[in-house]
């Protein structure tokens, strides 16, 4: 099975196939003059290769094919191939112009992760993709691509996006007045982008070209072909699949519309400000069930060892601590004179309710040992020497905190996905770009 690596934002090529955009310093000869490669477009400062154009028609031809999907005429596909080569171009420039790299350690690091999820050594991929007959090399370079992309869009929009209280408390009233609003929506996007420059009768053209798309996504014709031929959107290649979206996920513009629909049904062309879009419904599951969580109370003491202090002498120390509580002495009250934790040593020690995965492994150890009221002995972590007290155990009803959590997630990836388009189209009308082919 070939080597998967996550796909990123509207960038969802293959990296196994190692393709990209190769920069090019001049022109397409070589010093001796032998012809090395044609020009497809020229994007600012750099160029798109015919080659590259070529190398990722037949990876997206393939994977077009292999999904069943029927092939849209050549020429569409080449210009669909192309218009996201110029837009990848375009984003690696900016990223060269901010100064934003990543290293070879965050590559390796990304890699590591991709073969542990292949289950195979880091080591091993090298051969293990040599055996696929890919070039090691290039499948970093594409990785490190991706990953540069991803810095990007974290700094030019998701950075930016904001979301206020207000927007939460109204996310988290919606759900709570409607059972179904954890319902997932597994869906298909077509755009009909309208640039911001486009004057009345390119709008008109624009306009009557997404209602004849949707006229024809409505008879039944097969959305994801319709998609890859007509759609300006990143996901175009892919037949406009989005994947799966719980209702907090979906743009705003949509987000009252898609829960209203049925398996299969299609949105009329909804006009925001980076064109038309068109959503299918393909397919909708229900919701998760009601969150219980184990949780403890626990308190504790922590004292750090230094120079003067080493391990030994610290763990004496809290030895002592502990006998006196034991003998009666207010556990809070040492606490709050002796605990070099700041952030708990003001309430006497109180670390408050707590889930699985609050504490590092060592601490919880200790905690789920504990009965009621115990103490523990001490013991290290690496934030020094403990003593700890469990206060109680109970099962906790998290659906409220983390409904909110996911409103604050959804709403921001919903505003995302709009505010990436529009950044895209902006980045495509600022560009000087010359077709050549």
């Amino acid at each position: 099975m070939p080597l998967k690596y996550k796909q990123f934002f509207g960038v969802a090529v293959l990296l196994f196939a190692a393709v990209g955009t190769v920069h090019a310093q001049s022109n397409d000869l070589s010093s001796s003059g032998v012809l090395l490669d044609r020009v497809a477009a020229v994007v600012n400062d750099g160029l798109v290769l015919r080659s590259e154009v070529e190398r990722q028609m037949s990876t997206v031809s393939a994977r077009i094919q292999q999904s069943g999907q029927q092939l849209p005429p050549r020429n569409v596909l080449r210009q669909q191939v192309l218009e996201r080569l110029v837009l990848q171009e375009l984003q690696m420039q900016r990223a060269e112009r901010l100064g934003l790299k990543i290293s070879d350690e965050m590559v390796n690091n990304a890699l590591t992760d991709v073969a542990a999820r292949n289950n195979i050594k880091f080591s091993d991929m090298p051969a293990t993709l040599e055996a696929q007959g890919i070039n090691y090399r290039d499948y970093r370079d594409e990785v490190r691509r991706e990953m540069t992309l991803q810095a990007l869009r974290q700094r030019d929009v998701l950075a930016r996006v904001y979301v206020s209280p207000r927007e939460v408390e109204q996310c988290i009233a919606k759900r709570n007045a409607a059972p179904g609003a954890d319902n997932e929506f597994n869906l298909a996007h077509i755009l009909v982008a309208i640039p911001g420059t486009a004057d009345e009768k390119q709008i008109a053209e624009r306009t009557s070209r997404a209602q004849a798309v949707y006229e024809r996504a409505k008879k039944s014709e097969d959305f994801a072909q319709l998609a890859i031929t007509y759609s300006d959107s990143g996901t175009a290649l892919e037949g406009g699949a989005l994947g799966w979206r719980k209702a907090g996920q979906l743009p705003s513009f949509v987000a009252d519309i898609i829960p209203t629909l049925q398996a299969g049904e299609v949105t009329q062309p909804i006009r925001t400000p980076s064109g038309l879009h068109i959503f299918k419904v393909l397919e909708i599951r229900g919701g998760q069930a009601p969150a219980l969580v184990s949780q403890v109370h626990a308190r504790h003491i922590l004292i750090k060892p230094t120079e003067v202090m080493d391990d030994e002498t610290v763990r004496q120390k809290l030895t002592q601590i502990r006998d006196r509580v034991l003998k009666g002495e207010s556990f809070e009250a040492v606490a709050s004179v002796t605990s070099e934790d700041p952030g708990s040593a003001a309430t006497g020690g109180d670390l408050g309710w707590a889930g699985p995965g609050s504490f590092v492994p060592e601490f919880e150890k200790q905690l789920d040992a504990l009965a009621e009221n115990e103490i523990s002995p001490p013991f290290r972590t690496q934030f020094g020497w403990h003593i700890v007290q469990l206060l109680g155990r109970r099962t906790y009803d998290a659906t409220e905190d983390m409904t909110r959590n996911r409103c604050v997630s959804q709403l921001r990836e919903a505003r995302a996905d709009e505010e990436t388009e529009i950044w895209l189209r902006r980045l495509r009308d600022e560009a000087f770009v010359e077709y050549r082919m």
